[in-house]
């Protein structure tokens, strides 16, 4: 059942991804997957955090949300292409501040995913809710 379940997250992330990518065009500069990535980044770090804390989800269905949906909407050999593409083309600037901007993004995005997720806790703490 967990790899039916990998099967079907993945599908779901990379097509959202897809869908994402359409939606975002930043023209020369990789705006979409640098979206995508740092999205992937927040959802990754709140979805095992999080989720991880609900009672009635199992480790094995966290998992395979964060492997499989957060695991194919996001992409880092996409990010290394782009990076090299920009790099052999010539924009530096664009090249230098895609690859900052992801890292730096990427490192706030997962702080912040983990710190809602921490404050949701929190809340479900005060309700009466029973957090494992």
């Amino acid at each position: 059942m967990y790899y039916v379940l990998l099967v079907i997250f993945g599908a779901l992330g990379a097509t959202s991804r897809y869908i994402l990518s359409l939606i975002i065009d930043a023209g020369q500069f990789p705006g979409a997957t640098l979206m995508i990535n740092l999205l992937g980044c927040f959802l990754l770090a709140f979805v095992t955090r999080f989720l991880s804390q609900l009672p009635y989800l199992s480790a094995r269905l966290v998992s395979a949300i964060g492997t499989g949906f957060v695991g194919s909407f996001t992409t880092f050999s996409t990010f290394s292409l782009e990076s090299a593409e920009l790099l052999q083309n010539g924009e530096y600037v664009y090249a230098s501040g895609y690859i900052l901007a992801s890292l730096f993004g990427g490192l706030l995005a997962c702080i912040i995913g983990y710190q809602v997720s921490n404050w949701l806790i929190i809340r479900r703490k005060g309700r009466g809710k029973i957090v494992r």
